[in-house]
């Protein structure tokens, strides 16, 4: 792609409206296409190459060159393009390459249009070798001669360019104006009559180098004088008289540049034409008749702001002037109709062109001076600085974003530009909130988080932090009773106003306008407006709560629950009586959509609540179904609680597996009541782990590689007694619910929890011991894994072993004697825990030696389980691999496993226990679990004994693992 600048081009195109669009800029080239077969025009872009034009140079088709800069020509029917060159030179070399290929002479400004034609029409035309048409002399006699020879040249495009040569090359048109000034002094009616009809026409040719003769400054008034002699109105109009007297150039500053400030006057005297004099194209029989006319305009406003964008002095003069606090109100809101004009003038450059000109006028301050001109009284200057921030939003909402977030740093007092936007928008007094409404798109413009990049979170954070107490401060107040404070209906359009910005902010901000709604309790105070007596603004209450309900967000739903939110919608529709109109189909619309996306909480809500107001309500199904979804979220609650009870009362309850799908349903449809437990559980186990991390890697070690199950064995015993102790130390340190934060738990409780879960440990440590004794009396040695638990433990408990003694013999002689090992570790546990809250009990709370005697005990406690894990583990993988390898139903220790931690603890099994039964880890876990049933009834919280019941056919395991976070969390462990 070349670089010349001489190729460099502007590439438009005639829209419907008569509009030129800004198609790209780049390079222009002329070269053969083969898939054309022929000699074509190609621009490529100027960003990426990319190719934006690709137009074979047809013989017949007509080129024009306009203004030295400008090629013009048609793509088939109603499809105008237009080059804009740098350049002339380059424009002077397309032109030359568009003739040859015609066979033209580029000294010509336009090439010859010969188009489709039907044989009798091609017979009737002029050859081209034809002489050039030869027009009456010009007299005051031949003036209806004149009118029909230029009338009958309009019906081909060749007598078209025959005619246009004629009138340009012999002066034909300061003649004919030169007649009408003899008319006019003779006040000949019929002639100006005809002169009348003579330039119409002469508009119609189409010409550009026409329009130049005519606009020039000594002929364009004369030009205009005839247009005001209409045959078909009796007076004539006043056109000069207007545009001479009554239109007044105003410059708020003066301009010192003579061609930009005739530029200036002629494109508005062509506008005047084009727009007021002239018939309106629907009267035209071609679409783009006046074309050229509107060609002429659009590139003489592109010149005027390019002229005023390079002279910098005159847009400081014009700044300054804006921003000087001594300039008076009416130069002031000259200042801003001239940014205005400037802006407007400014919708017709390309992309490129308009990104220098906001940034130009940004750097100029002109968001500082709007800041002053929004607020004035004047509504003219108030209504010009309107469209000047909307173009800049609308081309740029990033700059005006950076800017306000850049006055984040103000002083208090002062306010910014998104607020005054804001507050001229609630003020606007004019009945058709024309203001307000320019406004609202502005701010909807700018909270658009589709259009924002990285300052989007930024933005949104200055927005709810500053802005938006402003935008609701009238809903606020008028909302302050059970009923809307005013009524009147500018209020009620103001909230309407209100309202629909914050339904736009609910569809397109989750987190902050969340926040904002329910932190402000605004929702409630929103759906006061459901008792007004103005039904857009009821309507616009129900959209925004329909929005939020669309969401489908559970705190939003807990929300409306929690502070009953339906009742001012159900009243509104008893209001309504059974009327068919737009509020009860927008009202049932509400309860549709409940129904058809299955929004379980607020079903339940509105059945419990106003079910029976809707019982008679047969012409639509939606009640009837809520009500009948509604029995069925009670039926299986019903089906739970009594899987619960036969869990409960009768052992463990194996699941059938043709119940799955339905109970998997339930729990799914359940809410997640036990995350907080697991998430507790989690962070304490992460940093026990982080304080125990070389005890965990031996454990490692010498744990077989399998992946086995936690749960069974001397491990389950361990968790259910420190789950017991943890429950039943009612006399000592009290225990607080799972549903009590952990910050409200003293030190003190928390060394008492931890102390005992420790006793707990060591108890279960030891009856480990002496079964291993009995099992193998040769062993003499101890394992070192088991003496150094053994001393940690101990410890921990010397220094409380005096009232360890006393509370063990007092809880003798109470507690019920029993054969089973897990048994006596649960009474000794609850034992040592009411020694141990004695004695913290008598002891002042808060020390660091309490801090210090928790983390060991709770590193210790936690060592033991792990190593008691990895004991339970090994024995259950030899029953397994003993079972895979015998159909004897006594099961012999496993010998493929070489760890000699492993051997013992296959030697250990407990005498109570069946071998040969693969359960045998259940045995021992029900065993434990009879003791600690009646405190763990007391203290589970409802959610987690819903997610027991309902999570599958091992759920006796889930239940011995649920027992690690509700112990944790019991003990407090932080």
């Amino acid at each position: 792609m070349t670089t010349d600048t001489r190729r460099r081009v502007k590439l438009y195109a005639l829209n419907a409206e008569r509009q030129w669009d800004d198609r790209g800029t780049g390079h222009v080239s002329s070269t053969y296409v083969d898939r054309l077969k022929g000699i074509s025009l190609l621009v490529r872009a100027e960003s990426d190459g990319s190719l934006l034009l690709e137009s074979k140079i047809q013989p017949d088709t007509a080129y024009q060159k306009q203004q030295d800069t400008l090629i013009v020509w048609s793509e088939g029917d109603n499809f105008d393009l237009a080059l804009s060159f740098q350049e002339k030179a380059g424009c002077d070399e397309i032109w030359e390459k568009i003739c040859q290929v015609q066979g033209k002479d580029p000294s010509v400004e336009i090439t010859q249009d010969i188009v489709e034609e039907s044989e009798d029409e091609r017979f009737e035309d002029m050859s081209d070798t034809a002489p050039p048409i030869e027009l009456p002399p010009c007299e005051l006699s031949r003036l209806e001669d004149i009118s029909e020879t230029i009338q009958s040249c309009l019906s081909t495009p060749l007598r078209k360019e025959k005619l246009s040569m004629a009138l340009e090359s012999e002066s034909y048109i300061k003649k004919l104006l030169n007649l009408f000034h003899v008319c006019e002094d003779l006040d000949n009616t019929e002639g100006l009559h005809h002169l009348f009809e003579i330039f119409k026409n002469i508009f119609l040719l189409n010409k550009n180098a026409l329009f130049e003769i005519m606009f020039a400054d000594d002929t364009i008034f004369d030009v205009v004088g005839c247009l005001e002699y209409d045959p078909s109105v009796a007076q004539p109009k006043k056109h000069r008289q207007y545009l001479k007297q009554w239109a007044k150039f105003r410059e708020a500053v003066p301009i010192k540049n003579q061609d930009l400030l005739a530029k200036i006057h002629q494109t508005f005297r062509v506008q005047y034409i084009q727009d007021i004099i002239l018939p309106t194209p629907s009267v035209f029989v071609e679409d783009n008749m006046l074309n050229t006319l509107s060609s002429f305009i659009f590139f003489n406003k592109v010149e005027i702001v390019t002229m005023i964008q390079d002279d910098e002095r005159f847009l400081l003069d014009v700044f300054a002037v804006l921003t000087d606090p001594a300039t008076g109100d009416t130069k002031r809101r000259d200042t801003v109709l001239f940014l205005k004009e400037f802006c407007n003038f400014a919708q017709n450059l390309q992309p490129q062109g308009k990104d220098s000109f906001y940034k130009t006028l940004t750097c100029l301050g002109i968001l500082q001076a709007l800041e002053l001109t929004l607020v004035m009284n004047d509504k003219k200057t108030k209504s010009a600085s309107i469209d000047i921030l909307t173009a800049i939003v609308e081309f740029s909402p990033l700059v005006v974003r950076n800017y306000t977030l850049n006055q984040a740093n103000r002083p208090e007092g002062e306010r910014v530009l998104l607020n005054i936007a804001i507050e001229q928008m609630l003020n606007d007094s004019e009945p058709e909130l024309g203001i307000a409404v320019q406004l609202m798109g502005i701010v909807k413009i700018l909270l658009e988080p589709e259009n924002m990049l990285t300052e989007k979170g930024d933005f949104l954070n200055f927005f709810y932090k500053y802005s938006v107490q402003t935008l609701v401060a009238p809903l606020m107040h008028n909302t302050m009773g059970d009923r809307p404070q005013n009524e009147d209906y500018q209020t009620a359009q103001l909230l309407g106003i209100v309202l629909d910005i914050l339904s736009f902010c609910v569809e397109h901000h989750s987190y902050h306008i969340k926040n904002f709604l329910l932190q402000k309790d605004l929702l409630k105070r929103i759906l006061v407006l459901m008792k007004s007596t103005h039904t857009f603004l009821v309507l616009g209450a129900l959209r925004l709560l329909r929005k939020i309900i669309a969401l489908k967000d559970e705190f939003y739903n807990r929300h409306i629950v929690k502070c009953n939110l339906f009742a001012p919608v159900v009243d509104a529709f008893i209001r309504n009586n059974g009327r068919y109109n737009l509020l009860e189909s927008a009202i049932l619309e509400l309860f549709e959509f409940i129904k058809l996306e299955d929004i379980r909480t607020l079903c339940v809500y509105f059945v419990e609540n106003f079910s029976k107001i809707f019982d008679e309500i047969e012409y639509v199904q939606t009640f009837k179904y809520l009500k009948n979804r509604y029995d069925q979220y009670q039926d299986r609650l019903k089906d739970r609680d009594k899987m619960e009870n036969r869990t409960d009362g009768g052992g463990r309850f194996r699941r059938d597996q043709r119940q799955m799908e339905e109970e998997e349903e339930m729990w799914f449809n359940e809410e997640d009541d036990f995350s907080e437990e697991i998430d507790t559980y989690s962070n304490v186990m992460k940093s026990v782990s982080e304080k125990n991390g070389p005890q965990t890697q031996n454990q490692q070690k010498s744990s077989p590689p399998h992946s086995t199950s936690p749960h069974s064995g001397l491990l389950g015993s361990l968790n259910t007694t420190a789950s017991s102790t943890a429950t039943s130390a009612s006399s000592g340190a009290p225990v607080a619910s799972g549903s009590s934060s952990p910050e409200a738990i003293s030190a003190d409780e928390q060394t008492q929890a931890a102390v005992q879960l420790a006793a707990a440990a060591n108890i279960a440590l030891q009856h480990h011991q002496q079964q291993q004794q009995q099992q193998n009396p040769f062993q003499q040695q101890t394992q070192p894994e088991i003496a150094e638990l053994q001393q940690q433990l101990s410890s921990v408990e010397a220094p409380q072993s005096q009232e360890l003694e006393l509370s063990q013999s007092a809880a003798a002689s109470v507690s019920p004697s029993s054969s089973s090992s897990s048994l006596e570790a649960s009474t000794s546990s609850s034992s040592a825990s009411s020694s141990s809250s004695s004695s913290s009990s008598s002891s002042p709370p808060g020390s660091s030696a309490a801090a210090a005697l928790c983390d060991s005990a709770t590193v210790a406690a936690v060592a033991a389980s792990q190593f008691l894990s990895t004991i339970a583990t090994a024995m259950a993988a030899s029953v397994t691999a003993a079972a895979a390898t015998t159909s004897s139903p006594s099961l012999s220790p496993a010998p493929a496993v070489s760890s000699p931690d492993i051997e013992n603890a296959d030697a250990q099994l407990p005498p109570s226990d069946d071998a040969s039964s693969p359960d045998s880890g259940e045995q021992d876990a029900n065993s434990t679990e009879a003791a600690s049933s009646e405190a763990d009834k007391a203290t589970a919280k409802k959610g987690l004994v819903d997610y027991e019941s309902d999570s599958g056919e091992d759920d006796y395991e889930e239940d011995e693992d649920s027992e690690g976070p509700q112990a944790q969390k019991r003990a407090r462990l932080a």
